[in-house]
């Protein structure tokens, strides 16, 4: 089988990761030290979508003139449009991926319409390219998070154990999805949804390779690890006025910390809308070194398929 073709920047980065690696293998602190680089690395390239579109919101917020002919929230459909079709066209995505995350886009802009017309966010700039209240970047924003999702899991070779059996997690998605409606109705059962999230995720594992060994770590650190990870973003985008909370009506300040705990029940949404294209494969009981050999770090995103 002939290796997937690299693009020059891959090969260069490869060239060079390669040869910190073969330093790093002279002793045991620089051996964890070059794989928690590996680590930070693979998670920026998985975050590519989401860190553009960040980049995007805070270079508009910055400077984006007043006299342009161009709304910045249009520009900023036009940016993401543009940045989808490029990860498309570069092999960072697959169609199969692309697919999931426009699930995710839509089933993000459908709860945006709803939120908004109760008043629990606001876009307060002008635009034409919108639904009602909602400009239409706001659904790349969960785009982002379905693609972070999609990517880590094949960048990272996520595999698991224990993982739930797959029409339980599509039982508690739409669960919470429904929630995030109908709490402005009836009692928020959301403490009911963070228990029956701990049930079914609680004793399970995934396994991830930062570098060359297999690490693990449990489902529930993982999702609140991610899901803190979001809520830093979130602040960065409200600071860039992407949106505003009714308490940050009078200036900008940090979200509150209780959106964290939205978030992580959003990461079940996402999870189980990635599961769709990435179906959870069973870790092997005997697995400690990925079959990478030790001058290629792996930041492969070329599809075969």
């Amino acid at each position: 089988m002939t290796e997937p073709r690299r693009l020059p920047l891959e090969t260069w980065g490869r060239h060079w990761l390669g040869r910190l690696q073969t330093w790093a293998d002279r002793a045991a602190w620089s051996r964890y030290g070059f794989e928690f680089l590996m680590f930070g690395i693979k998670q920026g390239w998985a975050c590519l979508f989401g860190g553009a579109m960040l980049a995007l919101l805070l270079a508009t917020h910055l400077w984006w003139p007043d006299e342009a002919p161009v709304s910045r929230y249009d520009f900023l459909v036009i940016g993401a449009l543009a940045i989808q079709a490029a990860m498309l066209a570069l092999k960072l995505e697959s169609w199969e991926e692309a697919r999931a995350v426009f699930v995710f886009h839509v089933v993000g802009t459908v709860m945006e319409l709803f939120k908004t017309q109760h008043g629990s966010w606001i876009y307060p700039e002008d635009s034409i390219l919108r639904i009602g209240m909602v400009p239409l970047f706001s659904g790349f924003m969960y785009a982002a998070v379905g693609s972070y999702i999609a990517r880590i899991w094949r960048i990272f070779d996520i595999k698991f154990r224990h993982y739930p059996p797959l029409w339980t997690t599509w039982v508690l998605a739409a669960a919470i999805y429904v929630n995030f409606f109908a709490h402005h109705w009836l009692p928020d059962i959301r403490l009911g949804l963070f228990a029956a999230t701990a049930l079914l995720y609680g004793r399970g594992w995934f396994y991830f390779t930062p570098d060359r060994t297999r690490r693990r770590m449990p489902f529930l650190l993982g999702f609140f690890l991610v899901a803190t990870f979001i809520w830093f973003a979130e602040n960065i985008a409200t600071f860039a006025n992407a949106w505003v909370y009714p308490s940050q009506s009078d200036g900008w300040h940090m979200v509150s910390i209780d959106k964290l705990g939205s978030w992580f029940l959003l990461m079940m949404i996402s999870v189980v809308l990635v599961s769709l294209v990435h179906r959870p494969e069973e870790e092997a009981m005997t697995t400690s070194v990925h079959p990478r050999d030790g001058g290629d770090p792996g930041l492969s995103d070329n599809q075969t398929g």
